[in-house]
């Protein structure tokens, strides 16, 4: 078995964060992930299972964050946000 995400991460990108609780009408902005822990989380799944693509994991403005994740890891990631 191997895995694949579609995460749709601009659906809970906030102000420059991420909201992991957004369906929570009272989700609390101090628990709101950075873009580097968003990462972070990312490669920790890819570690514990075995993940072989990620589709849209940061919003589709976040450059730095795509970057970043793509050069660490060799799973695919996928960018159906960013050509829509």
């Amino acid at each position: 078995i191997e895995i694949g995400m579609d995460v749709a991460a601009s659906e809970f990108f906030k102000n420059g964060t991420y909201d992991l609780d957004f369906k929570n009408p009272k989700s609390n902005p101090a628990d709101y992930l950075p873009s580097e822990k968003l990462a972070e989380l990312y490669l920790d799944f890819i570690k514990d299972f075995p993940m072989v693509s990620i589709e849209d994991p940061f919003d589709q403005d976040d450059w730095a964050a795509w970057a970043s994740l793509t050069a660490r890891t060799p799973i695919q990631i996928v960018g159906d946000d960013l050509t829509v």
